[in-house]
């Protein structure tokens, strides 16, 4: 017999985090922070429910930090595991946890600094030095390969297309010669992407956990590309700038490559674009040295020599002074900036500096979760905060929810029909209650199978 715990990605899209008990082994899926609204990212610092020591392993399905962000405060807390992923989510993470533990340590500064916080002195979730020594724990695998957790049970990671190397975990048991199989979704990529191949078709699954991040919604029918290029125009014509903030894994790559082809197609005039995220260049980086990883047309336009990621007049600003020197640009130009929900980071200069002025335009390109003040631009406030001071918006706010990575409630369900047979139980989980709710109910409807939306902390009895 086998468990399974829900311990994050309930009820919110973020904090992906599922452990699986079979027998003594216990292997943890994920291990993300949680993020939006304050109660959602108090969860961080609760005590984690296992004691990290009692973990034999974790998978992680991608880079992204609702993924992975806990895992430094994990090995804090005492895990000595290994954890496995694909090497381009190893490579992706060592970015990410590095960049996340900085901005701990700066946060718990300023806290202390300006006085605001109930704790004294505040302390960080965990240091750069925890991020180092968590990355020690990394045991990279690829696509394919089997990893052998025990005797019985062994582990495989799968293309989810979601991001550069994000997978399907697939943990099977084999016992007296009958197989048990769970698949962990993480998040699910969209079909024909620009730089990444299609998610892989699974069978035989026996239980799967899907994500329902776009599970009440579709992407528009119109072409990013199309869309984009309207929306860009626009904006010249305005004679303002375009901000875009943009998750500086994933997102902005594929930015970057859409940007490039229009330019070449004579769709947008060249414009100067500013991209203004460290993490950004450094993920890009990750990026052109694993070409091989993306799809045919990526790879085909490699080897024909065009510089895939960098449209014409691409600035890259890697140091503070280059960041606030965009401040004197007028008009006419892209600053693609993190993070993408405008929760932190040099995106929130630009907001601060732009928003107020309407010949300028806000163009989001990624989901915007609950309790952000990019979900709060979205839904048309009067004003955000940012440092502190309600920031007037009057600029154009623009929105092409198409250029997302998630998978929408359509391509979801037609992914599920080429699996070969019914899972025994599928968990609706990485989504708010109105989407999951929404997706359970259209898969009971579509393909008559048993589908539930777990709560946070569940633990449910596998036959496994």
């Amino acid at each position: 017999m086998a468990s399974l715990t829900f311990l994050g990605a309930t009820g919110t899209v973020t904090g992906s985090r599922f452990l699986l008990q079979v027998g003594e082994k216990k292997v943890l899926v994920d291990c993300g922070l949680f993020q939006g609204p304050k109660k959602n990212r108090m969860r961080n610092w609760d005590p984690f429910p296992e004691s990290p020591a009692d973990i034999d392993a974790v998978a992680l399905t991608h880079a992204h930090i609702d993924h992975i962000g806990y895992f430094p405060r994990f090995c804090k807390d005492g895990f000595q595991g290994r954890v496995y992923c694909t090497h381009a989510t190893a490579d992706l993470a060592k970015i990410l946890l590095r960049d996340t533990a900085h901005l701990q340590e700066e946060d718990a500064h300023w806290a202390n600094r300006k006085r605001v916080t109930k704790h004294d002195p505040a302390l960080p979730l965990f240091t750069v030095e925890d991020a180092e020594n968590s990355l020690t724990r990394f045991s990279p695998v690829h696509y394919g390969e089997i990893v052998r957790l025990d005797a019985d049970l062994r582990m495989k990671f799968r293309d989810a297309g979601h991001i550069l190397g994000s997978s399907l975990v697939d943990i099977k048991r084999t016992e007296d010669k009958v197989s048990h199989k769970i698949l962990f979704c993480g998040d699910l990529g969209r079909p024909a992407r620009s730089i990444l191949r299609d998610p892989v078709q699974v069978y035989n699954i026996d239980y799967l956990l899907l994500e329902s991040t776009y599970g009440n919604r579709l992407h528009e029918e119109e072409s990013v590309y199309d869309e984009l290029a309207a929306v860009i125009r626009r904006s010249v014509e305005r004679g303002g700038v375009m901000v875009i903030p943009s998750f500086s894994v994933g997102r902005t790559q594929n930015l970057l490559y859409i940007l490039r082809g229009l330019e070449e197609r004579g769709k947008i005039p060249v414009l100067p674009i500013y991209m203004d995220s460290p993490m950004a260049l450094n993920a890009t980086a990750v990026y052109e040295r694993r070409i091989a990883s993306q799809n045919l047309t990526c790879r085909t336009e490699t080897i024909m020599g065009k510089k895939i990621f960098h449209p014409q007049n691409l600035h890259l600003c890697e140091s503070k002074r280059k960041s606030k020197a965009i401040n004197e640009v007028t008009g006419g130009a892209i600053i693609i900036s993190a993070s993408g929900m405008v929760t932190g980071g040099r995106i929130l200069h630009h907001m601060q500096m732009r928003l107020p002025h309407e010949n300028n335009t806000i163009l989001f390109i990624g989901y915007q979760a609950e309790g952000t003040r990019g979900r709060a631009i979205l839904e048309g406030r009067e004003s955000v905060k940012i440092f502190g001071e309600e920031v007037p918006i009057r600029a154009h706010i623009e929105n092409i929810p198409g250029m997302s990575c998630h998978a929408d409630y359509n391509e979801i369900l037609a992914w599920l029909m080429a699996f070969n047979r019914p899972p025994k139980r599928t968990f609706i989980v990485h989504g708010e209650p109105e989407a999951s709710n929404a997706l359970a109910e259209r898969i009971r409807q579509k393909y008559n199978w048993h589908v539930t939306v777990p709560e946070h902390g569940e633990k449910v009895l596998l036959d496994f």
